[in-house]
């Protein structure tokens, strides 16, 4: 039986945890591909990105068009990534924010589909705080559906806009298995699975099959609260 809820409860913990280290040729060569496709995306897809947030300006005036959000990266370090708004901040007579549905609103879902709203990223990657292929940025609570030393194995590489987990979000129902997914990626890492990833990636944007929201994992407080996350019998 493992358990894993009892990880760390503080920002602090988070601090150089990582037990592995990226080097070698292999990693070498995955980093130039990040600096060369990454400049190359952007210089691409930054007029439509332009287009687009110029699009959220005007549909949602009332907040910045660009979301900032701390994530857990590399070695459990936080990092501030940055993403193109997709969601209003509408809120109710208490000044409480809606839930996500109903402030998500159809050019919301467009660049959401159009994978615009990554575009940012790019920055993270420039900064070498990410990379193209990795386990996706997490929240801090997010973290907690992993055991301490999953969490500090998912963490001993950069994190990534897409990645094993990301291409098969479909199969993954519960975030116990988004985070297996994760860690198989890690275990396995190789030029030949990130190869893969890439061109699965390609596939989902061009054919438009990223799963909407609504039959994605569920919310992340819900499964902390299940029996399922408190104990998981191997």
């Amino acid at each position: 039986m493992q358990k894993h809820l009892s990880v760390f409860s503080e920002k602090s913990d988070y601090k150089g945890c990582g037990i592995m280290k990226q080097k070698g040729f292999s990693f070498f060569l995955k980093r130039i591909f990040d600096y060369l496709f990454g400049i190359t995306l952007l210089v691409c897809a930054f007029p439509f990105f332009l287009l687009a947030a110029l699009v959220v300006k005007i549909a949602s005036p009332e907040a910045p068009v660009l979301f900032k959000q701390e994530r857990i990266g590399y070695q459990c370090k936080p990092f501030v990534i940055k993403k193109l708004r997709t969601m209003t901040n509408d809120s109710d007579e208490k000044g409480r924010l809606l839930s996500d549905e109903k402030r998500l609103k159809k050019w919301g879902i467009f660049i959401r589909k159009t994978n615009l709203d990554e575009i940012p990223q790019i920055w993270n990657i420039l900064k070498g705080e990410m990379s193209l292929i990795g386990p996706r940025p997490l929240l801090y609570k997010e973290m907690k559906i992993m055991s301490e030393e999953e969490q500090k194995k998912r963490q001993s590489v950069l994190p990534g806009i897409t990645g094993w987990e990301a291409v098969n979000e479909r199969k993954a129902r519960s975030r116990r298995i988004m985070a297996e997914y994760d860690l198989f990626y890690v275990n396995n890492w190789s030029i030949k699975i990130d190869f893969k990833i890439f061109i699965k990636t390609v596939a989902i944007i061009v054919l438009n099959q990223r799963p909407a929201d609504n039959i994605r994992a569920p919310k992340i407080d819900e499964e902390l609260n299940s029996e399922f996350s408190k104990k998981v019998n191997w």
